[in-house]
């Protein structure tokens, strides 16, 4: 845990008691701080309670003796309106913060020189924080790694100067994090994502922004017009990062899977990506060059780099490889949640056996239109069937399954009687899962679960 001494003596409001919540109250609370917590489940308030947290409604508060109003990044802080604690605190001119703002300034008050590594973007923030992680323990780091890929930042070992940290940040976490200063930021991608939440794409955008400004060394990936005008705009040290050509300035190169150090002359390969299954796609050329950038940053040489690389077992859900029978390849791709994750994983086949559908978000699948050539056949499942069938009408063959269940019955029947070298039964529903699942992990561990059980197939690493 790291303790937040640096509201030692003072109180503090904090609302939302999920994991991050209770970690933040007892983080707080090792700090010496008074923590007077809520939240709109009594069952929530109750296990605090459990663990020695000071619980109330925050509607009954004196706020003018509370110092800060601690917000779970679930919470609406602006739209599509303010939760009614935001307004209480901002009523009384008390600062709205996040637990991430917490650790930054426990790093600035007790260790300014301890190593952190702010990861965000729309796309591909989980796999790239986690690569970077492996990376540098691979090369004999102390790593601490969280922030939105699972654990809580202050349920992490505090800073210090011979650990990394190593964050991975949402848009709500950066908004309710003022003082974010990462020694590198990294910025992968901006596409339109929760919306809702920031208004457009333009607040959604300086949001995600603000990580880069702040930070002492920025990476990023300028393949979109969003990250390029943030790249033009950033005035301290900054590595531009490229896939498939040289873009603007001189940068990191990932083009057919090798990732190249184009900072000096000659450009210099450094990693080739052929073959390490776990990292399949353009998309995943990009994270690899991005992870090369802040590694090398960190002192890590390209062979430790590259050797890290080999041994990378990927992340659940992300393109994960399930298994093989006979010549089908079984990819579970259950966070592809929106159209722009779900290209870079048809991009990355050339023969697909399609498995999509759940709770459509805005454009649908339109935009994928270009990778209908390589779709043998879609199979629909949940909300989005009646929508997607419409799209898909006339250029994709498809069949209206309903089930996930049955969606993988059939594409495995088909894949296996496919002419295809390596066909591929491809879960990737470029849609949310609440449907039918309770989230894209349940999603993904059922369909996991449909695969392995069927008759002869090879697990790897079985």
């Amino acid at each position: 845990m790291t303790p937040s001494t640096t509201f030692a003596g003072r109180t503090v409001a904090l609302f939302g008691l999920g994991g991050s919540g209770l970690a933040t109250a007892l983080s707080l609370k090792a700090g010496a701080a008074r923590v007077i917590a809520c939240d709109d489940n009594p069952a929530r308030m109750e296990a605090a309670r459990q663990q020695g947290i000071e619980t109330g409604d925050l509607r009954q508060a004196e706020w003018t003796s509370v110092a800060a109003l601690v917000l779970a990044p679930g919470v609406p802080l602006t739209h599509p309106a303010p939760h009614w604690t935001v307004d209480l605190a901002k009523a009384a001119g008390v600062p709205v913060i996040g637990d991430i703002e917490l650790f930054c300034r426990e790093r600035a008050a007790t260790s300014p020189a301890a190593p952190f590594v702010a990861i965000t973007g729309t796309n591909g923030k989980s796999t790239t924080t986690a690569l970077i992680a492996h990376v540098l323990a691979a090369a004999g780091c102390d790593v601490q790694m969280g922030g939105n890929i699972g654990t809580a930042i202050l349920s992490l070992e505090p800073p210090s100067p011979d650990r990394v940290h190593v964050i991975e940040l949402s848009s709500f976490q950066i908004d309710l994090t003022p003082s974010l200063a990462p020694t590198i930021g990294v910025l992968l991608n901006l596409s339109p994502d929760h919306l809702d939440r920031h208004g457009d794409m333009a607040h959604y955008a300086a949001i995600k922004e603000r990580l880069v400004a702040g930070a002492a060394h920025a990476v990023v990936g300028v393949d979109d017009a969003w990250c390029r005008a943030i790249a033009g705009r950033r005035k301290g040290p900054l590595t531009r990062i490229h896939v498939g050509d040289a873009g603007e300035g001189p940068g990191i190169l990932a083009r057919d899977g090798i990732v190249i150090d184009g900072r000096r002359a000659p450009a210099e390969p450094v990693a080739d990506l052929s073959g390490i299954g776990s990292l399949r796609g353009a998309h995943n050329w990009q994270n690899a060059a991005i992870a090369y950038a802040v590694a090398s940053e960190l002192g890590v040489t390209p062979d430790a780099f590259a050797a890290a690389l080999a041994t990378f077992p990927g992340l659940p859900h992300r393109m994960e490889e399930v298994g093989r029978r006979g010549t089908v390849l079984f990819i579970n791709d259950s966070k592809a949640t929106n159209a722009d994750s779900t290209e870079k994983a048809l991009s990355a086949f050339r023969r697909v056996h399609w498995i999509l559908g759940g709770k459509p978000k805005e454009g649908g699948i339109t935009s994928l239109a270009p990778y209908f050539p390589r779709v043998a056949h879609a199979y629909l499942i949940g909300a989005a069937t009646e929508t997607f069938a419409a799209t898909l009408d006339g250029q994709v063959p498809f069949s209206r399954c309903g089930t996930l269940a049955a969606a993988v019955t059939e594409a495995a029947a088909a894949a296996a009687q496919d002419g295809a070298g390596e066909p591929v039964v491809l879960l990737s529903p470029a849609c949310a899962s609440y449907d039918q699942f309770r989230s894209f992990e349940d999603r993904g561990d059922q369909f996991r679960h449909l695969v392995t059980a069927l008759p002869g197939l090879r697990i790897p690493g079985a």
